[in-house]
């Protein structure tokens, strides 16, 4: 049964522990029993005492037939997942002094990358010493930011992290730009990436 990696997650009836419980529902008013006269209630209603909020004070009960609330809570799992949309996020790494033929083909990769729906993460890594050349870096991040404006929005501005500095900018909703740039096949994207230090 699929359910069963849910079924331990809840007390129910007389696993539960505590001496009153808050009980809620739609048929019931919510309010604060002594444990035994709950489990009465839950027998009279031919349902279960579920422990809904177990670290409340008093914990929160619900009547109601635990397959039932097993298989609204894998319900309501479903439709979150099917609601949330799986974002890929593609680093492009430049050096400190990156030449101009290196940033073209990497912003054509860029483009590709925002038109198919992913986020970009432009990275310049500073080697040793290069660290000195961190303004050439933002200078560089910020002009490549602004020549994919009309593909994306720019979502954290350059940031230092250790070695690196850092731009994240997420592709534009809307239908995408009329004119695309060829798009070279994603392995040689990767190899070339690496290839600046």
């Amino acid at each position: 049964m699929k359910n069963d990696n849910l079924k331990g997650q809840h007390r129910i009836n007389e696993q539960i522990r505590a001496k009153e419980v808050r009980i809620v529902g739609d048929d019931i008013e919510s309010a604060v029993y002594p444990l035994a006269q709950a489990l009465k209630m839950a027998e009279e209603h031919e349902a279960d005492l579920v422990e809904i909020s177990p670290n409340a004070v008093p914990p929160v009960c619900r009547i109601i037939d635990y397959s039932k609330f097993l298989y609204q809570l894998k319900k309501r799992a479903k439709e979150q997942k099917a609601k949330q949309v799986k974002v890929n996020v593609k680093e492009i790494r430049f050096g400190p002094q990156t030449d101009e033929h290196d940033y073209n083909f990497k912003l054509k990769h860029a483009i590709g990358f925002l038109q198919d729906g992913d986020k970009v993460k432009a990275y310049v890594f500073f080697k040793g010493r290069s660290i000195l050349f961190k303004e050439q870096g933002e200078v560089l991040l910020l002009r490549f930011a602004n020549d994919l404006e009309e593909y994306a929005k720019v979502e954290q501005m350059p940031l230092l992290e250790g070695k690196r500095m850092i731009i994240s900018l997420t592709p534009k909703k809307g239908p995408a730009p009329k004119k695309a740039a060829p798009q070279a096949p994603q392995a040689k994207a990767v190899k070339t990436e690496e290839d600046e230090e």
